[in-house]
């Protein structure tokens, strides 16, 4: 029997962008090989993406016939995801407006009047799936999702595939008090959780990532986290199904972090569970463990897995996120970095170090005796989970640096395998960016690009729409750049019409 104060919510977003994502030229005077290039005096320099794995390359879907590699990336998005995004955005920067939409927010929540009750109201429930659920969620049901996802749908935009993330969490501290659980109602958690979650897997395509929640199998797992406890035998049952689904359709799992009293059971469990599906014989990461960069503690850990992972020679499985509990942290004095510069430093540090394969920068104080990659390094899949442009910019040069060394010299290792991801309905234009570099002619090195997509009934996704709002409040001058560029799309598509250029 345990008591604990629950609320079903939803994953927070990383932090968007402070600029546009624009391409690189520092490798200008560079002359590449002669594999990728016919001479040397090209007009220009290809911009540094990622060349893919074959399996990739051979899915990944042509850009339609309709938009030209002339035209800018943002085209591709549909007219009326350019407007919700830029009116969305636009409010975003108005602080009484987003204030005012939050607490509407959160009364449709909690109200069981006519007017505010989501289930009472259909006119009310309407207009929020054709808006906030529309801009950040991809469907209710199955058959909504599956149409939502299907290969023409993700052909418009060209993505190598997405996260596919089933709605359901709980957090600590919210929700009814002095509830007990019992027996009975801990299995019919588990039961829901394990039912959304096998429908996430079987609506995924071959290459994608599923997202999940580990407090979302239910309140008896969240007391287990908080206690650093392994799971229960019907709680791994469950677990184990939905890794070995996965595997066997080659797709992904990206388990969340949470709050810092429960993320180092969570990472305990994600470690057995790399030690037994993340084998060089399945030849990727099934599982990876999320790591919040906000977080001082957060070198000390991804050294900690990679230790253990070299140590039991599995692939360890790394995705990096800035965070999305700061302020909670914060008020529970959780060693968090005391600015914004210093998170960035954090995560940046981080990624050189572990796509480098080398015990630098932040990892340094945490090296094994001998430094020496080969011996000590592990084999590594990265996500880079992240709206900053400036981040992205600077893995991307490093990449490309790598790609153009690995041309050299045909008999090195294969770069580590790296996605990029972000949000359904926020960054397109580093999303987008990110697919046009990667369709230039005679490029080396071409980023895999993902969306996150999160499904559930507009009710389950609520907690969800209220973690976009939220953040939108907390970070209303990084939402600037993305409105300025629906501003100019918009902009461009009626100059079209009107027949006066684009």
């Amino acid at each position: 029997m345990m008591r604990s104060q629950i609320r079903v919510r939803h994953i927070k977003p990383i932090c968007l962008s402070n600029r546009p994502l624009i391409y690189l030229h520092s490798l200008r005077a560079v002359h590449l090989s002669s594999r990728h290039h016919a001479a040397a005096g090209l007009p220009r320099t290809p911009s540094p993406v990622q060349t893919a794995s074959d399996m990739l390359s051979s899915r990944r879907p042509s850009p339609p016939n309709e938009i030209s590699q002339a035209s800018p990336p943002l085209a591709r998005l549909p007219i009326s995801s350019v407007i919700r995004s830029y009116l969305i955005t636009r409010m975003s920067s108005s602080p009484p407006l987003l204030t005012l939409c939050f607490s509407i927010l959160r009364l449709m929540l909690s109200s069981k009047s006519l007017l505010f009750s989501l289930d009472r109201n259909p006119i009310l429930a309407k207009l929020l799936k054709s808006t906030f659920y529309a801009q950040f969620c991809i469907g209710e049901t199955k058959e909504e999702v599956v149409r939502n996802t299907s290969v023409a749908e993700r052909a418009k935009l060209g993505y190598d595939g997405i996260i596919l993330e089933y709605s359901l969490e709980v957090l600590e501290g919210e929700g009814e008090e002095g509830k007990e659980v019992t027996e009975e109602q801990t299995r019919r958690e588990v039961d829901h959780w394990l039912k959304g979650m096998m429908q996430s897997v079987e609506m995924a395509r071959e290459g994608d990532f599923v997202g999940l929640k580990w407090s979302g199998i239910g309140r008896h797992a969240l007391s287990l986290l908080k206690s650093n406890a392994p799971p229960t035998p019907l709680i791994s049952t469950a677990i184990e199904t939905v890794c070995f689904a996965a595997a066997s359709k080659n797709i992904s799992l990206l388990p969340g972090a949470e709050e810092e009293s429960t993320n180092p059971g969570i990472e305990a469990w994600n470690r057995l569970l790399q030690r037994q599906f993340n084998t060089p014989a399945q030849g990727r990461a099934v599982l990876y463990t999320t790591y919040q960069c906000y977080l001082q503690a957060a070198p000390e850990r991804i050294a900690a897995h990679l230790k253990d992972a070299k140590e039991h020679g599995y692939i360890a499985g790394v995705k990096l996120v800035r965070g999305a509990y700061l302020d909670t942290e914060k008020a529970r004095g959780v060693p968090v970095w005391e600015s914004w510069e210093g998170t960035n430093a954090c995560y940046d540090g981080l990624a050189e170090a572990v796509l480098k394969r080398e015990w630098t920068g932040f990892l340094a104080p945490y090296a094994p005796a001998s430094t020496d990659a080969e011996k000590t390094f592990p084999e590594v899949n990265t996500v880079l989970a992240t709206h900053n442009a400036a981040s992205v910019r600077k893995v991307l040069k490093l990449r490309q640096q790598q790609a153009l060394e690995q041309s050299l010299s045909p008999s090195s290792p294969p770069l580590p395998r790296l996605s990029y991801a972000q949000l359904q309905g926020m960054a397109d234009e580093i999303s987008l960016d990110l697919v046009a570099s990667g369709q230039e002619k005679g490029v080396l090195d071409r980023p895999r690009v993902y969306k996150c997509m999160t499904w559930g009934t507009t009710t389950e996704c609520l907690n969800y729409l209220l973690r976009r709002a939220n953040e939108n409040k907390d970070a209303m001058g990084r939402t600037v750049e993305t409105r300025k560029a629906m501003g100019r799309e918009l902009m461009r598509r009626m100059k079209a019409v009107m027949g006066l250029g684009a």
